[in-house]
């Protein structure tokens, strides 16, 4: 079956046109791409959510058989702030050889390059499967590719690497931090503030708290560094905080929340476990002297691992043949990588755009970046055609 064909210029505007912010559903786009792969005699799977409001997307070109090579990308993207763009954000601008669009760069430009490959896709008598496997909720902690990845290998075929192609500048990327997040609750007792010694300052053992996790940053910088990574150490930040009620209040609540940028193989649960033997050795007792009803609750809220590729990996290989590179890169930002990885898919990350982009206002693509993927697309059908 032989449809319509579109340029990914062509495809990107009509990606960029979907409001897919986090928040919101992303069925419409989904649908689009459901309908034009259909026109190509591709079937889609979907892995929706339980309300419907949001589903993953999963297609087979080729054998309908287990391996070859997924493509993987989200179709979220973050929020705008009108007020900053130059552009309408939801409408593709071309000025100087640059698309400008949210997400143009994280990451519809590459969704607009598989896209635009599949009809040479579809035309070849490819000898190993090209997968489809794009997402949604990849911008608030890799939420929704987590249940496709569930499915491998039970309802949808598992792929035997997985591309991903967030945005690299067509760089190979063989590893990345992954962010880990927790919520800090911090309960105590109220009293006036005239007679402090009665109440149990919340901001005041959060803070003490903080001071645990300041020292656990430096002893992270002083840890042995790998340079390639910007910082070439695991980070850790207090990100937000709230607390308090009014000037004359010891405040009774105050919660914050903190991120740890893990290298590859950092002991993660072990910096969790220092973090609760100091709440229970040196709060909880002062704090509950005065009120044993107070207390402080920690809670990891989201997990997502670092990736580094296994030695030998054949998606590597495969990615600097595609690429015509013949080294790799590590990155501080986090992929869906590592969730494949750890699902037993060799990965790697390659994608075109600059990261430097991502999130921005007026964020923007070159051209020729989409020319660079289109070339890899190319040659990754000739790869599966041999």
């Amino acid at each position: 079956m032989q449809g319509p064909t579109y340029s990914p210029k062509e495809l990107l505007a009509r990606l960029v046109s979907f409001d897919t912010t986090s928040h919101l559903s992303n069925m419409g786009i989904v649908r689009f791409i459901e309908d034009y792969l259909a026109q190509h005699g591709v079937a889609s799977q979907l892995v929706p959510t339980p309300d419907g409001a949001k589903a993953s997307l999963y297609a087979t070109i080729g054998p309908k058989t287990a391996g070859g090579v997924a493509l993987s990308g989200h179709t979220d993207v973050v929020p705008v702030n009108v007020a900053d763009w130059t552009v309408p954000p939801f409408v593709l601008t071309e000025r100087d050889g640059r698309l400008y669009g949210r997400g143009a760069a994280d990451m519809k430009g590459f969704l607009a390059c598989v896209l635009a490959a599949v009809p040479a896709f579809a035309q070849r008598r490819l000898a190993r499967p090209v997968h489809i496997a794009f997402s949604y909720d990849e911008e608030i902690g890799c939420v929704g590719v987590r249940p496709m990845i569930g499915e491998l290998g039970r309802s949808l075929p598992k792929p035997d690497l997985v591309v991903v192609g967030e945005p690299t500048s067509m760089a190979v990327v063989d590893a990345h931090k992954g962010p880990i997040r927790w919520q800090v609750k911090v309960n105590g007792l109220a009293a006036h503030s005239s007679m402090s010694p009665l109440g149990v300052n919340a901001i005041h053992f959060a803070a003490r708290l903080i001071g645990e996790l300041q020292r656990i940053e430096a002893a992270l910088m002083r840890a042995p560094r790998d340079d390639r990574f910007l910082p070439p150490h695991a980070t850790l930040q207090v990100t937000e905080i709230r607390g308090g009620t009014a000037a004359n209040i010891v405040p009774v609540a105050c919660g914050f929340g903190f991120e740890i940028r893990a290298l590859p193989g950092l002991d993660v649960a072990g910096i969790e476990q220092r973090i609760r033997t100091f709440i229970e050795t040196e709060c909880l007792p002062d704090m509950q002297r005065i009120a044993p009803h107070a207390g402080i609750d920690l809670v990891q809220t989201n997990s997502v691992p670092p990736f580094a590729a296994s030695p030998g990996s054949a998606a590597v290989a495969l990615a600097l043949r595609l690429a015509e590179q013949n080294e790799t890169h590590a990155v501080s930002y986090a992929t869906e990588a590592g969730l494949f990885q750890d699902a037993g898919v060799h990965s790697v990350v390659c994608g075109p755009g600059d990261i430097a982009q991502a999130h921005t206002a007026d964020e923007w693509i070159a051209v020729s970046e989409l020319d660079r993927c289109m070339a890899f697309l190319t040659r990754l059908g000739d790869w599966a055609e041999a």
